[in-house]
This record gives structure tokens, sequence and C-alpha cells, in this order.
């Protein structure tokens, strides 16, 4: 095969695979976005294995303000967040914040990560199942990083794809946290 019918094959395949993406993103841009009371139960209701292997229930932080941050240790963009939740847990965690992240990972990756970060916030092994609970939140493409806020009573307040920088993260955060924000913002 000459290098012109390999490019040319290449290339017509790219076309075709950003067209059937477009075609997808736009079906699913039609769906109706999730009801952020329901999922907000949802996920709620979900546990899963601490890095000690013991489960560990998301309802055991009902009563704070919540941000669940899906993330992987091979995520570039991920990894340059950490520090933002970090900062933050030290910062509002006496004040009601619980950051929880929930790895697409295994333990034993994400536990050298935590050394390594000196992460102070729960780390949940969640595995490829997070796609699954990223499509019921409203992230249809399953993209890293992820992260949903709740408010104190459950609510999913603010689904992010993409990481978040420490002036934005703590202008979501602070309102809830003064008792000032409720109710779903997009």
């Amino acid at each position: 095969m000459t290098r012109l019918l390999q490019a040319f094959l290449i290339g017509t395949l790219a076309v075709l695979f950003a067209g059937a993406g477009y075609l997808f993103y736009q079906w699913q841009a039609g769906a109706r976005p999730p009801d952020p009371v329901a999922v907000g139960e949802i996920v709620l209701a979900a546990s899963f294995a601490g890095l000690d292997d013991k489960p560990q229930a998301l309802e055991q932080w009902r009563g704070k303000v919540l941000v669940v941050n899906f993330w992987a240790t091979w995520c570039a963009p991920c990894r340059e967040e950490t520090p933002v939740f970090t900062a933050m847990q030290d910062k509002y965690g006496t004040r009601g914040l619980q950051i929880v992240g929930l790895a697409i990972d295994r333990a034993d990756q994400v536990r050298d990560f935590a050394r390594e970060f000196g992460i102070n916030y729960p780390l949940l092994i969640v595995g490829f199942k997070a796609v699954e609970i990223m499509r019921t939140l409203g992230n249809t493409a399953g993209a890293l990083p992820f992260s949903v806020i709740y408010d104190r009573n459950g609510q999913a307040i603010l689904a992010k794809l993409g990481s978040f920088h420490a002036d934005d993260l703590e202008s979501k955060l602070l309102p809830l946290l003064d008792g000032r924000g409720s109710g779903p913002a997009h």
C-alpha cells in the first residue's frame, strides 16, 4: 500500500469517526438533563471500597457540603487539580466541607498517589463503574476529571467536567458553606 493511499484511508476514517462523534453528541444533547435531587440520592446511596478495602458509604457525609471528584492517577488534569482539593479541604473542612475522590484506578496506584500528593480527603476505589455513574450525573462522554458539588441536604448543585481552579471552586463552595446557597446552579 502506498503512503498516499494509507494517508487517504486514515484521513477518511478520522472524518467518519469525527462525524459519528458529532452525531452522537447532537443526539445526547437533546436528552433531558438528570433531576439533581434524584441523582443526588442515587450517588449518596452508593458505597465503595476505601484504601483500607473497607466499604465507605457516601451517605456518611450527608449534612456536609460534599464535592465528589471522579479522577484517575493517569489523568494529567486530575493530577493538576489534586492540590486545589487538598488546599480546600484544609481551609474549609472545619466549616463543613468534605471532598471525596472516586478513583478509576487500582487501589495500590491510588495509595502511592495519595502518599506522593499528601491527599487529606477520603479516596474510594470505584473502577470503571464510575463511567456509568458519571453518565447518570450528566457526563455522557465519561471524561475526567468530573466533579459534582452537593449541598448539605444532599442535592446536586453543580456538575463540572474539567478541572477546578482554586478561585472557581472557592466561589462555588462559599455560598454553600455559609448557608446562602442551595438549589441547582448550572
